[in-house]
């Protein structure tokens, strides 16, 4: 199938792109719209060339899966595509509608003219994948729209309406329909009117407020993407509009977005770009599964948890009834979503009257009866097996017939709990995280009888509500929190060593984790660990072994919530101080089982850190918990704040090179009284052995 269609109208040529479902700009497109210029110029009898895409998407950019492969540098390159457009010798016209993004809109630069559906959605979005645009959009850009508009579109990576631009010099005209139509009709203008093929590139800009935006953009980068370096190459790029001549310009630019294509950032973000894409596929789930349609939500519990749920489907106009069994509870979750929606309401994200629409969909009741026509049920109380049994067992009798159930644990078995029904097939596990109206991640938990239709309505309705939805098998913590305790084992076990509550968090925020581990057990709160563990010694019938996070549990110190954990707080203040009382704990354990303190530098904290979260993520990819690494990865970028430009743990561990970790965790678990878990997975070892990294 050819990538564009060629055909006349009248004297026009038109060449529309149709490579779907974006026309992406791979080797074969680039190579068809070549020709297609090359035929219309050939052409006597044609006058003018109209350059279109599709309704949806003029060009959503480059091909992404040929980045990195021989196809990317292929003649023609975009470059050359571009060139060729702005130096043809009649005159060209892009109609551009739906997705104009990075090379497509670097491509409809280069055109003479533009006509653009009001509605189309232009951006050069290239920053977010670790890069910046390559074809010339640094320095057409600034031209066609003036350079601190250009700039800030450019760092931001941000997606504007055409309508924005009606009156630039990126737009010669913003229509409501089909541009098509308006695009020859422009065309047969230009050609009897004599007007000229104008450059974009010979526009010379002259913008007293060009240096003042530079240096602003530059402050605002060097504060809020300090571990990227994309944002200030394009800022650097961007100035070269100023004063450089323009085609030197061009290849500074393009050695720049090739440096930048092999940065680990920039492969980081592509790999984080297809995981995303990779994640709504669940095996076992064929597409098309009908799904059951859910108009009515049950939330059970109103505290912080059940009242950030219930948020989540309020905003997406999904009606909810939200049950507590006392009123002064019921009460208190119903201000809770109200003072939300204010909080939102103050920073000019909400109007007053949707706040009031959404406050109408909510439903408080103190009784079970008013589930009976939900289509799914949430609960999010206590997390003690007991409680759950009474919560589905009522459930049970209440609901319909084919009444989706969830439970929102954190770590306790959806299978047990879908055995307290008759309905074990309508059960699942929907794991929020707190707070659930902010957090984007979702697990997604599939129990070992959920029913197919089942999962798969949770997984389209997790991306109604604007969650990043992750299936995982049923295990103590499923995907997330069980690594996550093997990353605070790995936590107490240096601090038992000798590093300070303060170095471990410098050290990690310092690779990039958005808190260290104690600021975050701080603000989460100590005694949900401690209960944990203790649950999990009893469940395996052994006595408790404290540690040091257990110890301070003991003193009272449960963190931000009781004034002092492993940091004190003052009053109305969540900013962590150092705290001798905190010291003294850990001296006093050191001292109770023998411990000599050493000197423990910053990189053996990160890599200990890192590869007990790679090396448990093994272990669940093997025990078939999780679907793939990178749904890993997905989990711990949006649910523990891993820094994105280090792509998720187990795209880090690919990069640092398995034979290493393998190495350091030979190591670790060779030393006196080394935990199991150290113990390289199995997994981990034969991809090493095979020189692979975790695809």
């Amino acid at each position: 199938m050819s990538s564009v269609r060629y055909e006349l109208r009248g004297p026009t040529a038109l060449i529309t792109l149709d490579y779907p479902p974006v026309n992406g700009l791979g080797a074969a497109l680039r190579s068809g719209i070549a020709q297609a210029l090359e035929r219309a110029l050939g052409d006597a009898a044609v006058q003018a060339i109209v350059l279109a895409g599709s309704e949806r998407a003029f060009s959503g950019g480059a091909d992404v899966k040929e980045f990195g492969t021989p196809l990317a540098l292929q003649e023609p390159r975009l470059p050359s595509v571009i060139a060729a457009l702005e130096n043809a010798g009649k005159p060209v016209i892009a109609a551009i509608s739906g997705v104009c993004m990075g090379g497509g809109l670097e491509l409809a630069l280069g055109a003479h003219y533009r006509v653009a559906r009001a509605d189309a959605q232009l951006a050069l979005p290239e920053v977010k994948l670790g890069l910046m645009p390559g074809a010339g959009g640094t320095q057409r850009l600034p031209r066609a729209i003036g350079l601190p508009a250009a700039l800030e579109m450019i760092v931001s990576g941000a997606t504007m309406k055409a309508k924005k631009f009606e009156g630039t010099a990126l737009l010669d005209a913003v229509v409501e329909g089909d541009p098509v139509p308006a695009a020859l009709e422009l065309a047969q203008k230009v050609v009897a009117q004599g007007l000229p093929r104008k450059r974009i590139r010979d526009i010379v800009i002259s913008d007293p407020g060009a240096q003042e935006a530079l240096q602003a953009m530059r402050a605002s980068v060097a504060k809020g993407s300090k571990f990227l370096p994309a944002p200030g190459k394009c800022i650097d790029a961007v100035e070269l509009c100023l004063s450089t001549p323009f085609d030197e310009a061009l290849q500074r630019e393009r050695e720049t977005f090739l440096a930048l294509m092999v940065t680990p950032e920039a492969r980081a973000l592509r790999h984080i770009f297809s995981a995303e894409r990779a994640a709504s596929k669940v095996p076992g789930i064929p597409e098309g599964t009908a799904l059951r349609p859910i108009a009515k939500v049950g939330v059970i519990g109103a505290g912080t948890m059940g009242a950030g749920i219930a948020m989540n489907f309020l905003s997406a106009g999904i009606p909810v009834v939200l049950l507590e069994m006392k009123q002064e509870a019921l009460e208190r979750g119903v201000t809770t979503i109200r003072r939300n929606y204010e909080g939102t309401l103050k920073k000019g994200k909400l109007t007053a009257e949707q706040l009031e629409q959404r406050m109408a969909l909510l439903t408080p009741t103190l009784a079970y009866d008013s589930f009976k026509d939900v289509d799914l049920a949430i609960e999010a109380v206590f997390e003690n097996l007991d409680v759950k049994r009474q919560v589905f067992t009522t459930l049970d009798s209440v609901c319909k017939a084919g009444a989706i159930l969830a439970t929102n644990t954190s770590y306790l078995d959806v299978d047990a709990i879908a055995a307290f029904t008759r309905r074990p097939q309508d059960v699942l596990g929907l794991h929020f995280f707190s707070p659930a109206n902010v957090m984007r991640l979702l697990e997604v938990v599939r129990g070992a009888k959920t029913a197919p239709d089942v999962l798969a309505t949770c997984m389209a309705l997790a991306k109604k509500i604007g969650k990043m939805a992750i299936v995982s098998g049923v295990c103590d913590g499923f995907i997330g929190n069980r690594m996550l305790a093997r990353y605070g084992a790995a936590v107490a076990a240096l601090i038992a060593a000798g590093a300070s509550p303060q170095q471990l968090d410098g050290a990690l925020q310092a690779f990039g984790m958005a808190m260290g581990p104690c600021r975050v057990g701080d603000l989460a709160g100590l005694d949900i660990g401690w209960a944990t563990r203790k649950r999990r010694a009893e469940e395996a019938g052994i006595p408790a072994q404290p540690i040091i996070a257990d110890k301070l549990c003991e003193a009272g110190r449960f963190g931000q919530k009781t004034g002092a954990g492993w940091y004190r707080y003052e009053a109305g203040s969540r900013e962590p101080l150092p705290d001798p009382v905190t010291q003294q704990i850990i001296d006093a354990y050191r001292a109770e089982h023998g411990i000599v303190p050493r000197r423990i530098d910053d990189g053996e904290i990160v890599e200990r850190c890192m590869f007990a979260l790679a090396n448990e993520g093994a272990r669940i990819l093997e025990e078939g918990i999780a679907a793939r690494a990178s749904d890993i990865d997905l989990v711990y970028l949006n649910g523990y704040g891993f820094p994105r430009h280090r792509g998720g743990p187990m795209f880090h561990a690919t990069l640092v090179g398995l034979p290493e970790v393998v190495k350091a965790l030979q190591r670790f678990a060779a030393e006196p009284g080394a935990e199991a878990f150290w113990q390289p997975a199995p997994l981990l070892v034969r991809l090493a052995q095979e020189g692979k990294g975790f695809a």
